[in-house]
């Protein structure tokens, strides 16, 4: 019986927490980097984003967010 498809069955998800942790060490330390490398420039860096309007911040948030998905999705096809 294929219990994915009973009324109010719901898929337990298993999480690969080795997985889980990595990603996260990764994009801490690729956060990290801006602030090793550029630690005098920063400050003007983020006064200048202060000074960007809201629309500016979420284009740039969603780019981001968009190139992320795309190299999950080229490193999962890759497998």
């Amino acid at each position: 019986m294929d219990t994915t498809s009973v009324p109010g069955y719901y898929y337990s998800m298993n999480i690969d927490w080795s997985l889980l942790i990595i990603a996260v060490g990764l994009a801490l330390i690729f956060e990290g980097i801006p602030y090793f490398l550029f630690a005098e420039r920063i400050p003007l860096i983020l006064i200048q984003l202060i000074e960007q309007p809201p629309k500016f911040l979420r284009f740039i948030g969603l780019t981001a967010m968009i190139l992320g998905l795309l190299l999950i999705s080229l490193g999962r096809s890759l497998q």
